[in-house]
């Protein structure tokens, strides 16, 4: 348990550095101390999933819970969709300050008309839910993947060989669904000057606004 929590903190860290990195700029920003913000927010919000990550192992050890349906739920079904919600969780938590403070929504010609709140909120939702789908189906068809190689193929039963056909079969997964999860939305976002702070809508006549979502 102490071992899976330590690989999700180094996971989580990671991929919460990139969202960090790779989030919204605004010009609102500069007013805020963002950044130590951020950083403060994703250290707690790493730290939160890599224990919640670990959670089922631990209960599971720690009651003794010996039957082959829990070790089935908690070692090969549980973890991948709790491993794409927390995903989901660090992104909302580290990129929080665009739904916060907003980001800037421009018109078809690149022009800054101002900045939005709701805006920063449905790019937000829009990356933690493609993060989620990444690595939640990235874990997730992988182990039902090895389910069958472990019971059918003869040529995979070694540990060292269970080893190299999981890790081709992780590796595939996620080489796949890698740009799938990027073109789940635009990375220029759109959205209708009608849902919009009232302010923005009487500023311009677009009926469409853009922004970018980040990755």
């Amino acid at each position: 348990a102490y071992h899976l929590s330590f690989l999700q903190f180094v996971f989580h860290t990671y991929t919460t550095g990139f969202s960090l990195f790779n989030g919204n700029g605004t010009a609102k920003a500069e007013e805020y101390s963002v950044q130590q913000k951020q950083v403060f927010y994703g250290l707690g919000a790493v730290s939160y999933a890599a224990c919640i990550g670990a959670l089922p192992l631990v209960f599971m050890n720690r009651y003794m819970l010996k039957s082959s349906l829990v070790h089935l739920v908690v070692r090969q079904l549980l973890p991948a969709p709790l491993l794409g919600l927390m995903s989901a969780f660090t992104v909302s938590v580290v990129r929080s300050p665009e739904f916060e403070n907003g980001i800037e929504v421009m018109d078809r010609n690149g022009k800054v008309v101002g900045v939005s709140q709701k805006a920063g909120e449905k790019a937000v939702k829009e990356t933690a839910l493609s993060r989620a789908v990444l690595f939640g189906t990235t874990f997730f068809l992988p182990a039902v993947l090895m389910h069958f190689v472990e019971s059918r193929a003869k040529l995979a039963k070694t540990p060292r060989a269970l080893a190299s056909v999981r890790m081709l079969v992780i590796t595939s997964v996620l080489a796949g669904m890698l740009p799938v999860s990027l073109s789940m939305f635009p990375q220029c976002g759109q959205i209708k000057r009608a849902d919009l702070e009232q302010e923005i809508v009487s500023s311009t006549e677009e009926t469409e606004l853009f922004y970018n979502r980040g990755i």
